[in-house]
């Protein structure tokens, strides 16, 4: 997403929308008015959302302060990649915008009036300013493109007029001191800005064509490739599925990248080592080839690596 794309047309005035349902979540324990530093300094700028307490916590807030809206479920492994780095960076923004958590699960009227805004699949995060929800991001992404996409946004409804211009004085991020992407990697990191895997799984490829030994290409195309993998699985069976064929070496490693997703990295390394220790032939070697492209999710120095290579070795020898 850049600025010069940004549009307000389209965006859904939600100042009128009343919650129709009584069913209500308990709050997170580092929600709003948490002490910065009780579990974590962004407790106070995140807040659980309900269908009941959408129009106070959510419209009503979104006239005084931007709402980022985080449409996640549990059984869902990108919403665990990419609902902790929306909370970080709503910690960092310091109230300068307000995390709102929606689980679809528990709130049927707004998975519904998510599915009637034309959004099929999550994460999805809208942004709310001034009682107009505006989509924002659909699908993951690493944290440099989630951090550039939010500054981008706002910098956009600031040209809009929709928010005011930074108090003089404040520090703003100078241009010159923000991170440059690589040339190398600028087509994949725009690929993923826009949420286009394949766009940037080919990207990641190029220079790894030239140099099979690059580093961050290759991270980066690890993570690529599995959330495209996650994203074509039924993460909320993955896991139930993998405990009901033990022998099945595809539900495996299905289950294996549900997991890495959701940061149960040593979990994934297990079982894939299970795998291999208790198949043969063919499957042997795929719960060993899978193991090994989950090594690149990671700095080569991860003791949780070094770990699993000697189990590795112990299970083939």
């Amino acid at each position: 997403m850049s600025s010069r794309d940004f549009s307000l047309h389209g965006a859904i005035d939600l100042g009128a929308r009343q919650a129709a349902t009584k069913k209500q979540q308990e709050r997170r324990a580092q929600a709003a008015g948490a002490p910065a530093g009780a579990g974590g300094a962004a407790g106070q700028y995140v807040v659980d959302v309900t269908d009941e307490t959408f129009n106070t916590e959510v419209v009503e807030r979104s006239q005084s302060v931007p709402v980022l809206v985080d449409f996640w479920a549990e059984w869902c492994g990108p919403c665990k990649q990419l609902g902790p780095i929306l909370e970080k960076l709503a910690g960092e923004a310091a109230g300068k915008w307000v995390l709102a958590k929606v689980d679809i699960d528990a709130n049927p009227q707004l998975a519904a009036y998510m599915q009637q805004m034309g959004v099929r699949g999550i994460p999805f995060v809208a942004a709310v300013v001034a009682g107009q929800l505006l989509p924002f991001l659909n699908g993951a992404a690493p944290e440099p493109q989630v951090r550039q996409a939010i500054d981008q946004l706002f910098e956009a409804l600031r040209k809009e007029g929709i928010l005011p211009d930074a108090p003089e004085g404040e520090e703003q991020p100078a241009a010159d001191a923000m991170p440059a992407v690589d040339p190398v990697y600028a087509e994949a990191e725009d690929a993923l800005q826009r949420g286009d895997l394949p766009a940037a799984k080919t990207a990641f490829e190029r220079p790894l064509a030239d140099n099979p030994r690059d580093g961050q290409a290759k991270q980066g195309l690890a993570l690529v490739e599995l959330s495209l993998r996650v994203g074509s699985l039924d993460a909320e069976r993955a896991l139930p599925d993998a405990a009901d064929k033990p022998g099945d070496v595809q539900a495996q490693i299905g289950a294996s990248d549900v997991e890495m997703v959701s940061g149960r990295i040593d979990e994934a390394f297990d079982r894939l080592l299970a795998a291999v220790r208790g198949s043969a032939g063919d499957d042997r070697d795929a719960a060993r080839k899978h193991l090994l492209s989950l090594f690149e999710l990671l700095p080569p120095d991860d003791p949780r690596i070094g770990r699993a290579r000697r189990g590795l070795q112990s299970a083939l020898f």
